[in-house]
């Protein structure tokens, strides 16, 4: 199998080949498809390709982000009184309520 392979396997395939080699094909790079009356369930790859594929999600997850804000931002900015007075909260009443939460062991 080379670094870049895939292929696919039935379940009952894949049970007979056995979870050792499926793992070992993962393992040097190879991407094994399980298919459930020929329609693709489930993939095993390797724990390498698994954690760049969370970490190019993460990635386009903060590009979103990103990209939204820029779209939208407007350029006003509120400051924390502003936001306070906007919502309806005292700054004072939030500041006991937390004192109160810390003395009783809550965080």
């Amino acid at each position: 199998m080379s670094k870049s392979s895939r292929y696919s396997l039935s379940i009952s395939e894949a049970s007979a080949k056995g979870i050792a080699a499926l793992a070992h094909d993962a393992e040097i790079g190879g991407v094994v498809v399980l298919e459930r009356r020929h329609q693709p369930i489930a993939a095993v790859i390797g724990l390498s390709r698994f954690e760049r594929l969370q970490e190019a999600e993460r990635d386009l997850r903060d590009i979103g982000v990103a990209l939204t804000r820029a779209v939208t931002d407007d350029g006003l900015r509120y400051s924390l009184p502003d936001v306070f007075e906007r919502f309806g909260f005292d700054r004072r009443e939030l500041e006991a309520e937390l004192d109160e939460d810390l003395v009783a062991g809550l965080e």
